[in-house]
């Protein structure tokens, strides 16, 4: 599993990215009562916007990581905004996506320089 700066993550599953939010930035926000995913089939560039997340606290945009191809996302977090705080680095992934440039991955932080990260 890799990390960026804006507190995603990101895990391969059989050639397929899956990306999510951190514990971390699921706490700063406090309790998610909203999701706006990316429809699949979608091309995202590395960067762009592609998710809203709101809280009782904030509005926040999720970014895509990498380039590639929305594969699939995880209606149930928009069913339930709640699953965001319950599990954040499980069941609660927000896409996946298939993708077409994984140059920027060696620029993501492990867990260790993660926890550093956020010290």
């Amino acid at each position: 599993m890799k990390y960026t700066e804006e507190h995603e993550w990101i895990r391969e599953e059989d050639g397929v990215y899956v990306v999510g939010i951190t514990e971390h930035a699921s706490e700063q926000l406090g309790d998610v009562v909203f999701v706006e995913l990316p429809e699949e089939g979608t091309e995202v560039t590395k960067d762009e916007d592609i998710c809203v997340i709101e809280s009782v606290k904030a509005a926040s945009d999720i970014l895509a990581p990498l380039d590639g191809e929305i594969v699939e996302v995880n209606q149930a977090i928009v069913d339930d905004p709640g699953k965001v705080n319950e599990d954040p680095l499980g069941d609660a992934w927000f896409f996946k996506m298939k993708v077409s440039d994984l140059s920027p991955m060696d620029d993501y932080m492990d867990e260790a320089a993660y926890k550093k990260f956020i010290g």
